[in-house]
């Protein structure tokens, strides 16, 4: 449904149908996804900046339109890069997107079980635990129901990383609107296998715990540092997501 928002290609009918269904509830859905993929990309250039040469993507769904392996490898080419997700049709799709990739893999796991993704063997080959490492968590957590642990799920990867280590996530919020995500939560389980869980401000930035934000903190999407030409909303509440980036100290 994510690659259908952002006009991909490698989505199906069910999926564009699922779409038109969302975008009933709110005209800005696929707005959204745009502005969600946008920080995404914004994140891994400012996070290649900071020194990071390695990723670990988890719920990445299918690496198109915008992906993490093409935007840090085009700022440094030897980035390297892990995705991670349970869907088999996305895996298989990665699995064919990045087979002449050599620094970028995916792996078949579920993110709620962090010592599966560790002990992989695409992350043991990529990722250097000995060197800085980001963990993305795009537009994922919010599929995590709170008996799964949402923060016990980015404890764990916090445990594991050395410090200068990263962590860039968005989050659906029923912040300022609840009623839309409620809406939304509601559609999507009649439709998909995982409950959207939006949460509060402080609820989402408590799953920062062990890093620290960096400015401008945690904020509606399309204010996470934008481009001096990115188009700046009136009502920064009406895309419900909340983004950030945390650093792991030393």
């Amino acid at each position: 449904m994510y690659d259908a928002m952002l006009g991909g290609q490698h989505n199906f009918a069910i999926d564009r149908e699922a779409v038109a269904a969302f975008t009933a509830i709110d005209p800005q859905v696929r707005t959204l996804a745009r502005a969600n993929r946008a920080f995404l990309g914004r994140a891994v250039r400012f996070l290649i900046e900071a020194g990071v040469r390695q990723f670990i993507d988890l719920g990445s769904g299918i690496p198109t339109q915008g992906n993490v392996h093409e935007v840090a490898q085009a700022a440094s080419p030897g980035a390297r890069v892990v995705y991670v997700d349970n869907d088999p049709v996305a895996v298989a799709h990665s699995t064919s997107l990045l087979a002449d990739n050599p620094n970028a893999d995916i792996v078949d796991a579920d993110i709620r079980r962090p010592a599966d993704v560790l002990a992989s063997p695409q992350v043991r080959k990529l990722i250097d635990f000995d060197q800085p490492v980001a963990v993305l968590m795009n537009a994922i957590l919010h599929f995590v129901t709170p008996e799964e642990d949402p923060a016990g799920i980015v404890a764990a990867f916090h445990d594991a990383l050395p410090g200068g280590s990263w962590l860039a996530l968005t989050h659906a919020t029923n912040q300022d609107r609840p009623d839309t995500a409620d809406a939304v939560g509601k559609l999507y389980r009649s439709r998909a296998t995982s409950p959207v869980s939006a949460r509060s401000h402080d609820e989402i930035r408590g799953l920062f715990a062990g890093f620290d934000l960096v400015d401008p903190g945690l904020v509606y999407v399309p204010l996470w540092r934008p481009a001096p030409d990115d188009l700046i909303p009136d009502k920064p509440s009406e895309y419900w997501v909340y983004a950030g980036v945390g650093r792991k100290g030393p």
